[in-house]
């Protein structure tokens, strides 16, 4: 059984994407982060997969859309929480973050597709990464892992290679974290939600 999982913040104001508000209110920076998750879901929901599941830290609102199952995050560490996420799935499994509007259904289906590997990883801009997919999850690969560093992919890669498993690696994609990421990101999925939110947002505060 495969498993979509997406770990995420509630869009709320002042607990999402506070790093944006040098330029948004931090109303604006949760719509923007509303926006990105719905991009994001909406990816999701045209990847071919038995289970998607949003493991979700506060309340759902009327952004999920149907067909995704939520369950909350549980306490801990970042790399405690995503092992957490990872002990929902009962076969192969890829999990995404909330940060990267610009992803797309063949990224994600690829990163399920594990005929050659036994584990997939989205290098992120930032040093991290934005996806990483398991054919066996097994959540004491991430346990461990320093989180939100600049270093904190290379580790999670070389945890990976080092239990022996066929790592494969999906294209590189920017995080939303600050006002630069954000603009960058919207000018290179000028389709998303996310843009189109962006691009009215920068014209009213010009």
């Amino acid at each position: 059984m495969s498993t979509l999982l997406v770990i995420a913040k509630a869009p709320v104001p002042g607990r999402v994407k506070t790093r944006l508000t040098t330029q948004f209110t931090a109303q604006q920076a949760a719509d923007l982060a509303r926006a990105a998750l719905e991009d994001t879901l909406a990816a999701v929901l045209a990847t071919p997969a038995d289970r998607r599941v949003l493991v979700l830290d506060g309340e759902p609102g009327a952004w999920v859309p149907p067909g995704i199952e939520v369950v909350a995050q549980g306490a801990g560490g970042l790399d405690v929480r995503l092992a957490s996420a990872f002990s929902l799935a009962e076969g192969p499994a890829l999990l995404i973050g909330m940060d990267t509007p610009q992803v797309t259904p063949g990224l994600l289906a690829q990163g399920l597709d594990f005929t050659e590997a036994d584990a997939w990883f989205g290098p992120a801009d930032d040093g991290g990464f934005w996806a990483l997919g398991l054919a066996g999850p097994d959540p004491a690969l991430l346990l461990g892992v320093p989180m939100s560093a600049a270093h904190t992919g290379a580790v999670q890669r070389r945890r990976l290679t080092g239990a022996g498993l066929t790592v494969r690696d999906l294209p590189g994609l920017c995080d939303v974290d600050t006002p630069a990421d954000a603009r960058r990101v919207a000018a290179t999925a000028p389709g998303t939600r996310f843009a189109a939110l962006h691009a009215g947002l920068c014209a009213v505060t010009r």
